[in-house]
């Protein structure tokens, strides 16, 4: 399928990719697409990037940016330095070197793997796949999903992989907000289905990426990621189960945390909250759980820490009801505002926000509920949430009109001193306040 040899594709686009000669192909410009593609540009590679969203293509091509933690003046010095091309012509994807999927996986309605986005960017490409490409797959999925979905599909249109096209597996690491490590300073690890696939891998990101760190497979490289995020939803379950005994002992929770974080060995705090967010936490476990069931196994830590992490919105829907009947008030038809409908604080993401979980429990429970975020002037369109509202503007008065204030993320934006003074009565669900007469901890 090409005038050269194997081992010549190889050492060609190894070259390539040292030099910072290659085109950098990114299918998927969202929360991972765009940082990864902003970093290569800034490295010194030429970026292709590719999404379906047209208003995002524009966007990027206009010098603005999507996404409240990525800077526009980046987006802006891309283009001026002629790095960045975004395109929804995937036809283009025969010019590239390297083709990097960062695209969704979610879980379907019966919480097994949705693998259709995969599937969706794969057809869009496989026309104009050639030899001496390299695709590297950044999605958090189940270990073996490079090797038993995406190389038959490669292999069908006649290439071998390891010596036309090479195929990785590198799992994202994201963290919005986070001003500690950004997607230059976070280590990835990097699997190959081949040797030869692992090589060319690492020769993709080590030039844009401070550290590479290897595994032996794909399979090894994904079950990385899954671990990490398996990980903190376990020990989150493990805080989320323990703040309700903590709280009939009459113990604050986060006091013992705090001190237990004093031993400079054996232990990494965790904090409870009103449930698990964000495109990674709630979803990633079940990927492995749906996985092990093939190899007859069950993984009854990550589906008991489900249960628990699933169960805390209507836990602090319950909290709320109490200190409301405390006070002489049903929950039906009081005035309920939810503070921060991001999955964290700080950050303009509502991917699997368990502050809207809690906004359909206080609803279809007959609550007026109202949210505040200042990330979100309106409640965004999405696809199994309808809200119209509008951002409640936090003042004296604001607050004290509602019967209770829940506090769902914690963002730094809001005032915390007008809040606590203010509200009639505050559910505090991230410990961000010292409990009193009106504070109440969930």
């Amino acid at each position: 399928m090409s005038a050269f040899s194997s081992s010549q594709h190889h050492q060609i686009l190894l070259e390539r990719l040292r030099k910072k000669e290659a085109l950098i192909g990114v299918a998927g410009l969202g929360y991972v697409g765009l940082p990864l593609s902003l970093t290569y540009a800034e490295q010194g590679y030429r970026v292709l990037g590719f999404d379906i969203d047209t208003s995002k293509i524009e966007a990027i091509n206009q010098g603005q940016s999507y996404i409240n933690h990525i800077n526009s003046e980046r987006v802006v010095k891309a283009l001026q330095q002629q790095r960045l091309d975004a395109t929804t012509d995937f036809t283009r994807a025969v010019e590239a070197d390297a083709l990097i999927l960062c695209v969704p996986t979610p879980l379907n309605q019966y919480r097994e793997p949705d693998l259709s986005f995969i599937h969706n960017t794969m057809a869009a490409l496989l026309p104009y796949l050639r030899s001496g490409h390299v695709i590297s797959l950044e999605s958090t999925t189940y270990p073996g999903t490079t090797e038993e979905e995406l190389r038959p599909l490669i292999e069908q249109r006649g290439f071998t992989i390891g010596e036309d096209v090479f195929l990785v597996y590198s799992p994202e690491r994201e963290d919005p907000g986070n001003l500690d490590f950004n997607t230059a300073t976070i280590p990835k690890v990097v699997g190959g289905s081949t040797s030869a696939c692992r090589e060319v891998g690492i020769a993709l990101y080590e030039q844009a990426i401070s550290q590479v760190v290897p595994v032996s497979s794909t399979r090894a490289a994904e079950m990385t990621k899954l671990l990490e995020n398996i990980h903190r939803a376990v020990n989150i379950g493990l805080m989320n189960e323990l703040k309700p005994l903590a709280d009939r002992m009459g113990i604050d929770l986060y006091e013992v945390i705090r001190a237990a974080s004093t031993k400079p060995f054996g232990f990494v705090p965790y904090y409870p909250g009103p449930g698990l967010g964000g495109h990674c936490i709630p979803i990633d476990p079940f990927y492995l759980t749906w996985k092990a069931r093939e190899y007859g196994m069950h993984t009854r830590f990550i589906e008991l820490a489900g249960e628990i992490n699933t169960a805390m919105p209507a836990y602090v829907v319950q909290k709320t009801a109490d200190a409301l009947n405390q006070a002489g008030k049903p929950l039906m038809g009081s005035r309920v505002l939810v503070l921060g409908i991001a999955y964290k604080k700080n950050v303009d993401d509502m991917r699997e926000s368990p502050s809207v979980e809690l906004m359909e429990l206080f609803r279809s429970k007959g609550a007026d509920v109202h949210y505040s975020d200042p990330f979100f002037p309106s409640f965004p369109p999405m696809r199994k949430h309808q809200f119209a509202l509008q951002s409640v503007v936090l003042t004296a008065e604001s607050v004290a009109s509602f019967d209770a204030v829940v506090l769902a993320t914690d963002h730094d934006a809001f005032e915390y001193t007008l809040l606590a003074s203010h509200s009639q009565v505050m559910i505090d669900s991230r410990g961000r306040f010292q409990p009193s007469n009106n504070v109440i901890r969930a």
